[in-house]
């Protein structure tokens, strides 16, 4: 007998920092407690969350991105998100309806989301400093897209039981329903670090954390209700058009330093017949020499400095491997890559030396954004000419001049089309960039 397609909800807020990850994880955790097939997904190009998400649930989270996706490819790894699911509950980045300014269903907002599958939205609304004038963003966000459906909401950072029967007062009169009302509970707040969340595999005594937000959730959610009102469709999984892999067998280095590698990139290279191969550069490991390309992905390069610089076997065996094969590295692989990276306390270490750029983070300065790309040559990501999607989040600052079109990577937009002039650089079988790629444009 053939199971049911999952259902679908959108854990939502209307600005960023409102407890989003915090109830997401709660819910996801108790639910799976209760024998509920859970899974999670990330709406938005967010590297760390769903890590989290599948530690709660055990099972692979995606990221769903309706700018840098297709259509094709958002239904795909929705449909990947949620196989074998009952229940899929989906998390929001910053705001419900932050995004580009773009077509209607392609601005990267989360509400795009919502509205394409007929999810359901769950508002986390924190509380802290209101009452009854909560209500007021509730009945904005309800009003706000006519394409959504709110289904209730989840007080956040309750004071005392006074402060939620205000809060409720006002909700009340507009007709939302209250879902649950979470306590202040600073013990149960994850670490955080410049980029978000400390990764999961950082976060000391995680699964005893999520246990606790599990028995936040069954003290404060009513968990019944919130299943109970998860609607709309999961698509069956199916091909998306992605990114050839860059070889047959990808060295893929995985450890503290290296490690936002986008879980549908990763599935989509071993659909479409690669074999993924990881090692740990800080464990001063090589590419392994049984493989034919070599992918650096982002992470905190930055944290881990002088113990990469340190890594003779690794740097080494990098700078052979990238003589007869294909070596790429994404933000912080690219800082990798180059000649040097001085860190927070402007200390300067030398890198691998295979691009011609030094990067610091003793200068910060926030870069983030979608971006387009169209390739200058042919190299790991594909033929000259190529348009790629993707994005930066980074505060790393180049010290080094920018690229001339001979050696560049490609030339880049914002996502409105802005030029914004070449980036990254390649040099023989090298090539790297700040860019952290999501799919084909």
């Amino acid at each position: 007998m053939t199971a049911p397609p999952a259902r679908g909800l959108l854990v939502a807020a209307a600005r960023s920092g409102s407890g989003k990850t915090t109830v997401t994880l709660a819910l996801l955790r108790a639910l799976r407690r209760r024998g509920l097939a859970v899974a999670g997904a990330k709406c938005g190009p967010d590297y760390i969350d769903p890590a989290f998400h599948a530690a709660a649930t055990g099972r692979p989270s995606y990221n769903l991105d309706s700018f840098a996706m297709d259509g094709a490819l958002l239904d795909a790894v929705a449909g990947r998100a949620g196989a074998e699911a009952e229940l899929l509950v989906a998390e929001g980045s910053m705001g419900l309806f932050d995004g580009v300014v773009a077509e209607e269903g392609r601005s990267g907002a989360n509400a795009d989301v919502a509205a394409r599958y007929g999810w359901p939205v769950v508002l986390v609304l924190d509380v802290s400093g209101a009452a009854q004038s909560a209500a007021a963003t509730a009945l904005g966000v309800r009003a706000y897209d006519p394409r959504l459906t709110l289904a209730g909401v989840i007080l956040n950072k309750v004071a005392s039981p006074r402060h939620r029967r205000l809060v409720e007062d006002g909700l009340s009169r507009i007709g939302i329903r209250v879902l649950g009302a979470v306590p202040r509970e600073a013990a149960l707040v994850l670490p955080e670090r410049h980029l978000g969340l400390i990764q999961a595999g950082e976060t000391a005594d995680l699964e005893s954390r999520l246990d606790r937000l599990a028995d936040l959730a069954e003290a404060s959610i009513d968990l019944d209700a919130v299943a109970a009102a998860a609607g709309g469709r999961v698509p069956e999984p199916a091909p998306g058009k992605l990114p050839p892999p860059p070889g047959r067998r990808l060295a893929v280095a995985r450890d503290a330093a290296f490690s936002f590698v986008y879980p549908h990139l990763e599935a989509g290279w071993r659909a479409a017949g690669a074999e993924i191969v990881p090692f740990s550069p800080l464990a001063d490991e090589a590419p392994p020499a049984e493989c034919d390309a070599c992918w650096l992905p982002g992470g905190y390069p930055e944290l881990h400095a002088g113990r990469i610089a340190a890594s003779s076997r690794f740097l080494g065996g990098l700078g052979a491997f990238a003589g007869t094969r294909p070596v790429h590295g994404e933000c912080g692989g690219y800082m990798v890559l180059g000649e040097s990276l001085e860190d927070a306390d402007g200390t300067t270490h030398r890198m691998a030396g295979l691009l011609p750029v030094a990067t610091s983070y003793a200068r910060r300065r926030l870069h983030l954004g979608y971006r387009i790309a169209m390739l200058v040559g042919a190299g790991a990501l594909g033929p000259s000419g190529q348009a790629l999607v993707g994005h930066e989040f980074h505060y790393a600052s180049e010290l080094t001049p920018p690229p001339g079109a001979d050696e560049a990577l490609a030339e880049v937009t914002d996502a409105e089309g802005r030029p914004l002039g070449l980036a990254g650089h390649r040099r023989g079988r090298v090539s790297g960039s700040f860019f952290h790629l999501v799919g084909l444009r």
